[in-house]
C-alpha cells in the first residue's frame, strides 16, 4: 500500500511517499526557521503564509522524488490536529482538495500518534505494549498503548513543553531560534552542577511535567550572576554552564516520570519520539535508563528501546503516511468504501484516545 503523508501543524510544511507503512520512497520537508528567526518563536499567522506558499511545490516534490503519481497512491494521509490551527488548515484543505479530485481516499491522523509510529519506520516489529515518552516544541506527554490504536495519555505536561523551555533560555541568553540544538551543543562544555534547579514534585502523584518554574530559576540565576546576553563570538563559559545545567534539568524530569509509568505499566517498548528527542543528552539517557540499567523482572523478556533517526523526530510527513496507513487499509477493505470525507476539518485540540 502507497500513502501519501501530508503534515502542516505548526512551522514545518512536509509531505512524504511511503510504501506499507516502512518503505519510506520520499520524505520532503520545507522549514520556517529562518522566518521564524528573528521573532525567537512562531508566529502563527506568518506559519499559515508559508504552508500556503510551500504545500503545492512540497507535495509535487515529494512524487517527484519517488518517481511515483497521484494514481499510484492508495490514499492520503493529513494530520487533522493537534497544532496551530491556521497552519492544519492549511494541510487539511489540499489534501481534501487532492482526495476529491483523484477520488483517493483521506484519512484524518492525529499529530501525536504520528510521532510514535515514527520510530515504526526503521523498527516494525515493535512490541506491544508500549510506553512512548513524547517530548517536543509543543507536546511533553507519556502515552500508553495496550495494542495498535489504542491510546491512553498517562501525564501531560501542565504548562510549558520541554521543547518550549528550552527555546525560551536561549532566547533570555540570545543564543538564538530554535533553542533545543544550540542549548544542546553548548550544554556538551558546560558544568551542569554549576546551577542548581529543583525537580518540581507533582503534588497529587500523576505522572506529568511541569518545566514552567525552570525557566523562573533560569531568570533568577542570570540576574544573581550578572550574565549578559551573548551578543556574538565565543561563548562565556558561564552560559555554557547554564545551559548545560537547566538542560540536564529537564532531562532529570522526562526520565524520572518515565521511570515511574515503566514501573508501574511494565510495557514491553519504550519509545522516545518527537523534535527534542534529537537531544543528545536525553537519548542517551533514555537509552541507558532502560536498555543498560533497568534491572530484569524475574521471567521477563528485558524492555526494548526505540529512538528514532533524527530526520524522522522532527515534524516529517513519513510518520503521518505510516501512522495514515493502518487507517486506510482497514477502509480499503470495507465492502463498500466511503467517499473521501470532504467535510473533515482542522482540531487544534485534537485528543489522542
Amino acid at each position: 500500500m502507497l500513502v501519501l503523508g501530508i503534515e502542516s501543524s505548526c512551522d514545518e510544511t512536509a509531505a512524504a511517499l511511503v510504501e506499507d507503512g516502512r518503505r519510506v520512497l520520499s520524505n520532503v520537508v520545507a522549514s520556517q526557521t529562518k522566518t521564524h528567526r528573528a521573532f525567537g518563536g512562531v508566529v502563527p499567522e506568518l506559519a499559515s503564509r508559508e504552508h500556503l506558499g510551500n504545500i503545492g511545490y512540497v507535495v509535487c516534490r515529494a512524487f517527484r522524488d519517488a518517481g511515483k503519481t497521484q494514481d499510484d497512491i492508495d490514499g492520503i494521509a493529513v494530520t487533522r490536529g493537534p497544532g496551530l490551527v491556521g497552519s492544519l488548515l492549511v494541510g487539511v484543505s489540499f489534501a481534501k482538495a487532492m482526495a476529491f479530485s483523484t477520488g483517493k481516499p483521506l484519512v484524518p491522523v492525529n499529530h501525536i500518534e504520528g510521532h510514535i509510529f515514527s520510530a515504526f519506520i526503521e523498527n516494525p516489529d515493535i512490541e506491544y505494549p508500549l510506553l512512548a515518552l513524547t517530548v517536543s516544541g509543543g507536546h511533553s506527554s507519556l502515552i500508553y498503548s495496550p495494542s495498535p490504536g489504542a491510546y491512553k495519555i498517562i501525564g501531560r505536561t501542565r504548562d510549558d513543553a520541554a521543547g518550549e523551555a528550552l527555546d525560551k533560555i536561549s532566547k533570555f541568553l540570545g543564543l538564538g531560534y530554535p533553542g533545543g540544538p544550540i542549548i544542546d551543543r553548548l550544554a556538551r562544555d558546560g558544568d551542569s552542577r554549576r546551577f542548581a534547579f529543583s525537580i518540581p514534585k507533582i503534588s497529587d502523584g500523576r505522572l506529568d511535567f511541569s518545566f514552567s518554574g525552570f525557566k523562573t530559576a533560569a531568570l533568577r540565576h542570570i540576574q544573581e550572576s550578572g550574565i549578559k546576553p551573548h551578543r556574538g563570538g565565543k561563548v562565556s563559559r558561564i552560559i555554557r554552564d547554564l545551559a548545560a545545567s537547566y538542560q540536564q534539568a529537564i532531562v532529570d524530569t522526562l526520565i524520572r516520570q518515565a521511570s515511574r509509568a515503566e514501573a508501574q505499566l511494565h510495557p514491553r517498548s519504550m519509545l522516545l519520539v518527537g523534535g527534542v528527542a534529537c537531544n543528545s543528552l536525553l537519548r542517551e539517557t533514555f537509552r541507558r535508563t532502560f536498555e543498560d540499567e533497568l534491572p530484569p523482572r524475574g521471567d521477563a523478556a528485558p524492555v526494548r528501546v526505540y529512538c528514532p533517526s533524527p530526520v524522522y523526530t522532527t515534524d516529517n510527513g513519513a510518520m503521518i503516511a505510516a501512522a495514515g496507513t493502518p487507517k486506510l487499509r482497514a477502509r480499503l477493505a470495507m465492502d463498500n468504501v466511503p467517499p473521501p470525507d470532504l467535510t473533515l476539518n482542522a482540531d487544534p485540540g485534537l485528543e489522542l484516545y
